[in-house]
């Protein structure tokens, strides 16, 4: 009896169950599949493939290209949570997002055109704002203003990251824009260019984002002070 059951049983799981699959695991094997081939490489039946299950497989995880698409973004998302303790500034919560998330978006540059074009739709992805939206209010900012801090965040931290990723180094030695390219340009005319291509001065990126950061948040603390919004300390 027991033996018929199991039988039965094993009969009625999905081929995908067999292979050990679930939504997470798909996610993964998308992302590593664009990390390697780029967004145009990702088909329902290349990623089967990935997984070595027919494409109609993976529609019990995803229901549709779309959505996989969204999970995508999720998934992004998901990794770029901070670890932060709780009760923490929000300066430092936000500065904190800010940073994971840059560096979760170099890591999967492919990517980017899906951060940047999708909007956070899937729990998940709503999971990362609704956790610095409760830390803003806590602070005392107005829903509506928290908004439009985490907005302003996002779009920043993701152009930044479209721009290092499409672009490479700043202080790159080769090619259009290299330091390399630009100490041919006459130093009678762009003198203070060409300072800058001897000093090396303004050319790292990570140290470009920290000051525009550093602006950033300043400015956000500057406009809740003069809203008598508290929680205000700087780090």
């Amino acid at each position: 009896m027991s033996s018929g059951d199991g039988t039965e049983v094993a009969r009625k799981r999905t081929r995908g169950e067999r292979a050990g699959l679930s939504r997470e695991s798909v996610l993964d094997a998308a992302l590593e599949l664009v990390d390697r081939e780029g967004l145009g490489a990702l088909t329902m039946r290349g990623l089967g493939g990935e997984l070595g299950v027919e494409a109609m497989t993976l529609y019990h995880y995803v229901p549709n290209k779309q959505a996989l698409l969204d999970g995508l973004v999720e998934r992004v998302f998901a990794d770029a949570l901070p670890s932060v303790e709780d009760g923490s500034p929000w300066q430092t919560v936000l500065r904190a997002y800010a940073e994971t998330l840059r560096m979760t978006l170099l890591r999967h540059p492919g990517v980017l055109p899906l951060v940047a074009g999708r909007p956070a739709v899937t729990p998940g992805t709503l999971c990362a704002v609704e956790r610095a939206l409760r830390t803003l209010r806590t602070a005392g900012f107005p829903l509506g203003q928290a908004l439009d801090v985490i907005n302003a965040l996002s779009v920043f931290v993701v152009g930044h990251a479209a721009s290092e990723a499409a672009v490479g180094p700043v202080n790159k030695t080769a090619g259009p824009g290299s330091t390399t390219d630009l100490a041919r340009l006459d130093a009678a005319e762009f003198p203070l260019i060409a300072e800058a291509v001897r000093s090396g001065e303004g050319v790292d990126d990570a140290a470009r984002f920290r000051f525009a950061l550093d602006a950033l948040l300043g400015g956000f603390a500057g406009y809740a002070r003069r809203g008598g919004i508290g929680g205000t300390a700087t780090e």
